[in-house]
């Protein structure tokens, strides 16, 4: 895992980046969450790849735990991912009402993230 810092203004974002899956469970979130907070962070840019496909399968309710864990503890978070390959209306709901404000959001890109985050 590999963590790449943007400055903007004052919010320091961690661009959290690896070849495997860092959250697979609440707990990985929680602890991910943790040591970003810890080194002064302000908000975290994961991308689609390193969260393991249940999270993306509402059913599963892991996505919900985990995205109120980040609301809860004021860790803004933006999701890097193609989510338009995502069929499920729910799913797209999701998405539609968690970017509505900038605490949680799904983007399609790390620029599009900075924006929201900033």
């Amino acid at each position: 895992m590999k963590i790449n810092i943007h400055q903007l203004s004052n919010t320091k974002i961690a661009e959290v980046t690896s070849d495997d899956i860092i959250i697979s469970k609440i707990d990985d979130a929680l602890t991910l969450m943790a040591d970003i907070y810890y080194q002064g962070f302000d908000a975290i840019i994961l991308y689609e790849k390193n969260i393991a496909p249940a999270f993306f399968d509402l059913k599963t309710g892991i996505a919900g735990e985990i995205l109120q864990k980040f609301s809860n503890y004021r860790m803004r978070l933006a999701i890097v991912g193609k989510f338009e390959n995502y069929q499920s209306k729910s799913f797209k709901d999701f998405i539609f009402e968690s970017n509505k404000n900038k605490q949680i959001n799904f983007v399609g890109s790390v620029e599009e993230a900075l924006k929201h985050l900033q």
